[in-house]
């Protein structure tokens, strides 16, 4: 039986996929190890800094649903102007909302 005109090329298709893997391989590697460095470098553990990321994110106010300490003082303020609450319910509640921070 006659050689498929395709033989001779099987092994270079084999080698270009082959070799394209090994270097993608080496960049992941490089990659990592640069990284780890870095953040490294800056002070912090490579291997806890996506839960140190994400504890830092759930104990700040940005994931809060209470507003702001600024937006509840300016709402106490309008309050206060609008004759809902007295001058001294006004300044307990400045108070109060300025002991949290």
């Amino acid at each position: 039986m006659p050689e498929s005109d395709m033989s001779g090329f099987m092994p270079i298709v084999f080698w270009v996929i082959g070799g394209f893997i090994a270097v993608v391989f080496v960049y992941v590697i490089v990659s990592v190890f640069v990284n780890a460095s870095r953040v490294r470098r800056a002070g912090h553990n490579p291997l806890t800094l996506q839960s140190d990321i994400a504890t830092k994110l759930l104990d700040s106010d940005a994931l809060s649903s209470q507003p702001s300490v600024e937006a509840r003082l300016e709402k106490i303020e309008q309050l206060c102007s609008a004759g809902t609450i007295s001058n001294d319910e006004y300044d307990a509640a400045r108070s109060r909302l300025l002991a949290q921070l």
